[in-house]
């Protein structure tokens, strides 16, 4: 199955067994079922509540926040992650503190669901990775789509939160298949994170969310065929807030889409800094796309967008000094 299918798969299953739940966004009706397909089969199933709207994505989110502080359940399908920041005052101002700033707690079940990252050729407007401008709001968890998760239990887990989620599904993950992982290397699933290793002590442990993952599994394989060097992957399905126990390792590194810059990654390597510090040969190293927009040519943007070959060339470095 691929991830696609799993994604939609797992938005029947909810939207079978949740009679309050309401499904908003573009082009999300019946033939066409969304930029992606995702939503394909909703609405003919239940048209009165998969709902297409106009191009306002602030509108879409605000009215899914509204059916939310009124008790029902909504996710919001944003056409290209690119515009969620359309969205960012009703996720900021209204959602998200709507949980807590009414004097008691209100369950604000609601998932905002972004396509992201480039590799598709769709240029600067259509192809960032904008997870960091979200990490760090109080009320609002992150999370990101990954081939080594099963949709439906992300999907279940976020609502059961009570408070809005942004899921950010990483475009280029929509045609792969769903928990594949190259040998020599084993995958186990345990509380949301998805780690894959090999049965020796690893030289190094990456993290990295799971639009980077199959990136970097290419970059363990190459790391281990030609250098000799065994990795551990850790994806985590919620990023943000961020509790996963890294295993002991000399270096760590995390591997993000996005540009530097209070990151998401940041994060992740504060927190291993302060609990493993002691155990480390050096700082965390973080590894980022490069400081530019995203172009539109596929070989300009394989210059940009981080690869499978920078990972390891990265990790070559650090490690072989």
């Amino acid at each position: 199955m691929r991830v696609a299918e799993n994604l939609n798969t797992a938005l029947h299953t909810l939207m079978d067994t949740r009679q309050d739940l309401y499904l908003l966004g573009e082009d999300v009706l019946d033939p066409y079922g969304g930029a992606f397909k995702v939503t394909r089969g909703l609405s003919t199933r239940h048209p009165g509540r998969v709902l297409t709207t106009p191009i306002s994505e602030s509108a879409i989110t605000g009215v899914a926040a509204g059916l939310a502080l009124c008790g029902d359940s909504a996710i919001v399908e944003v056409m290209f992650g690119d515009f969620a920041a359309l969205a960012f005052d009703q996720l900021l101002n209204f959602a998200s503190k709507s949980v807590s700033m009414y004097g008691s707690r209100v369950p604000m079940r609601m998932i905002v669901r972004c396509p992201v990252g480039g590799g598709r050729g769709y240029g600067p407007t259509h192809s960032q990775s904008l997870q960091k401008h979200f990490v760090g709001i109080p009320g609002l968890a992150l999370y990101e789509m990954s081939h080594l998760h099963d949709n439906l239990a992300v999907l279940q887990e976020m609502l059961a939160r009570e408070e809005p989620c942004v899921l950010f599904e990483d475009k280029v993950l929509y045609t792969r298949p769903m928990h594949t992982v190259r040998p020599p290397f084993t995958v186990e699933n345990t509380g949301g994170v998805a780690r894959v290793f090999l049965d020796t002590r690893p030289d190094c442990v990456i993290v990295a969310p799971g639009g980077m993952a199959h990136r970097a599994l290419a970059a363990m394989h190459s790391l281990l065929m030609e250098e000799e060097i065994s990795c551990t992957l850790l994806v985590p399905s919620r990023l943000y807030p961020f509790d996963v126990d890294v295993p002991a390792a000399p270096h760590v590194f995390v591997v993000e889409e996005s540009t530097a810059g209070g990151t998401w990654g940041a994060e992740v390597a504060h927190a291993v800094h302060r609990r493993h510090w002691d155990r480390l040969a050096g700082p965390v190293t973080l590894v980022h796309s490069a400081d530019s927009v995203i172009p539109t040519a596929a070989h300009l943007e394989r210059e940009v967008v981080v690869d499978e070959t920078v990972i390891h060339r990265v990790i070559r470095e650090v490690i072989r000094g």
